[in-house]
């Protein structure tokens, strides 16, 4: 079974950075489209950065021109370099990956942006 694990999380001030890394359970099938989303308290989960199943990249519009999305393709890996973070960031962030037909989400990783 494959699983995403996530590491990284924690709490920043405002104006702070912070990374964020997914790292897949298996190297020898790929694991594509990858990408990040987050739920906030009583909000829905939504999506923060994604990459495409042909390698174009997304990003919502809160986080564009404070956020990069990059990856790994060979070891499964992808990672979420946040900065100018700002209390509404605050949040739970999930990684996802889709293997095969199988859409798997890592466990989660808490991102607190507090001063």
């Amino acid at each position: 079974q494959v699983q995403l694990v996530e590491s990284g999380g924690g709490l920043v001030q405002p104006g702070g950075s912070l990374r964020l890394s997914c790292a897949a359970s298996i190297f020898n099938f790929p694991i594509n489209p990858m990408g990040w989303y987050r739920q906030a308290p009583e909000k829905e989960r939504e999506l923060v950065a994604r990459f495409s199943r042909d390698g174009n990249i997304e990003y919502a519009d809160s986080v564009k021109d404070r956020f990069i999305i990059s990856r790994n393709k060979a070891r499964n890996t992808v990672f979420l370099q946040m900065n100018a973070m700002k209390p509404e960031d605050t949040a739970v962030y999930y990684c996802t990956g889709t293997y095969g037909s199988t859409v798997v989400w890592g466990q989660g990783t808490q991102v607190t942006v507090s001063s």
